[in-house]
């Protein structure tokens, strides 16, 4: 091989780019010492976009599509080349291939607790997380004000940035006062939009966007979130006496289960104390003189209420069968 056909062969004649991550956003062509060949092939994929860099300026911009490289369809380059006519000669350029789809699942989330004024609750700390999703719009933009001369330019070189102020924008859109801590996910597709609005406004200038923002979960203080819970309970409860009543029930559960216990004898005392209360209660009603029964013969009303409160006690098995018999033979011979 002569010498005018090895530098021949140093030129660029097919310039392309198989992009098989998953994360990369830009990516510089090796052209090196190398030359670019007038009439080189310049393929460009969907979701891609070529620029090409001269002397350090932002030069052509191919969008998806396959190009034979001339002064026609560069002529921004040509004119800094200062090629005239369709000159045709070997140039050398960088080129950098920018991917323009969109990224998906990239996670953002409130390492501190970040502390705002609520409608309903005041002044209270919540934490927030989710993820969101970004494209490039702008590549001339994007090399100018984040790649610079990085050959390779991954998305996690940026998502760092772009969570602080996606952090930055939420904290001041959930800050507002316009959205109450119980209603941020039953609004959450206006908070949404909300942040990505803010945070779009100044990502503008460097060539990028927020295609989509979502807030995963909000999380409350564990004593807010406790308060809450006891705030729920009581209104699914509504009736104190008959939640008392069911405490008191589980209570005696609880001990009959642990009769050793020290607690379980407590217990115990107490439930026995109790029911002997409502066995003091029922047999003072029943002792008391029956009301006279009104002309006509018509039973008492009183005797037949305490017959069915001494059924109720045999049944409950808090009085013997020979007692309820007794006081049930009483209770009878008054009607």
């Amino acid at each position: 091989m002569g010498l005018f056909d090895r530098l021949v062969s140093q030129f660029i004649e097919i310039i392309e780019w198989t992009d098989d991550s998953s994360d990369t956003l830009v990516y510089r062509f090796p052209v090196y010492a190398k030359e670019i060949k007038m009439g080189a092939q310049l393929t460009v994929r969907e979701g891609q976009a070529a620029v090409f860099v001269n002397e350090g300026k932002i030069a052509d911009l191919f969008q998806p599509g396959r190009y034979t490289l001339s002064t026609q369809n560069m002529p921004i380059l040509s004119t800094l080349k200062g090629w005239k006519y369709g000159f045709e000669s070997p140039f050398k350029a960088e080129v950098y291939f920018v991917a323009t789809r969109v990224f998906t699942d990239l996670k953002w989330g409130t390492q501190n607790p970040v502390m705002l004024r609520d409608p309903e609750f005041g002044p209270i700390r919540l934490r927030a997380f989710g993820t969101y999703a970004m494209r490039a719009v702008d590549p001339g933009a994007l090399l100018k004000h984040l790649v610079g001369t990085d050959g390779l330019f991954q998305v996690e070189e940026v998502s760092n940035q772009l969570r602080n102020i996606l952090v930055a924008n939420a904290s001041q859109v959930l800050g507002s006062g316009k959205f109450a801590a119980l209603d941020f996910m039953a609004r959450s597709a206006e908070v949404n939009s909300a942040v990505e609005a803010e945070v779009n406004a100044g990502l503008s200038e460097w060539g990028i966007a927020i295609t989509r923002f979502l807030i995963e979960n909000v999380s409350l203080p564990p004593e807010v979130e406790q308060a809450l819970d006891t705030r729920s309970k009581m209104a699914v409860l509504g009736d104190l006496g008959k939640f008392t009543q069911f405490q008191t029930a589980q209570a005696i559960g609880d001990a009959a289960k642990n009769p050793g216990g020290g607690a379980g004898a407590g217990m115990g005392l107490g439930a026995g104390i109790a029911m002997g209360q409502q066995m003091a209660a029922a047999m003072g009603a029943m002792q008391q003189p029956a009301a006279p029964a009104p002309q006509g013969g018509a039973p008492a009303v009183d005797v037949r209420a305490r017959l069915e409160q001494l059924k109720k006690l045999f049944e409950d098995k808090l009085i013997t069968a020979e007692e309820y018999e007794a006081k049930r033979k009483e209770l009878l011979a008054k009607l």
